[in-house]
């Protein structure tokens, strides 16, 4: 390797360790300790939640957003109002249907 090869990669190594590092307490209010994908993943099952995912125009999720702002909700939690709002024979907070 060339020595501008081994200094970028010692550079990229520098960078990604910052990037990982966070932010100090100093600079900001205190991180909130995070859960990692595993955890929340596991928190969303016990909860009953499953993830759906799907493609909407983006002035209906800028829509979405604005919304769920307003009303103090998630975006999540704004869409489960709509859905079950608009579907006939579902009731919202049981996992029964009708029909």
């Amino acid at each position: 390797m060339k020595k501008a090869d081994l200094e970028k990669t010692k550079a990229m190594k520098i960078v990604g360790k910052l990037a990982q590092s966070g932010t100090p307490v100093r600079y900001g209010a205190a991180p909130a300790p995070a859960i990692d994908r595993r955890e929340q993943r596991r928190l969303d099952q016990a909860a009953g939640l499953v993830p759906f995912a799907t493609k909407l125009p983006a002035d209906l999720i800028t829509a979405l957003h604005f919304a769920a702002h307003t009303r103090g909700v998630t975006t999540g939690e704004l869409l489960v109002q709509l859905l079950s709002g608009s579907l006939p024979g579902y009731h919202a907070g049981t996992d029964s249907q009708e029909g």
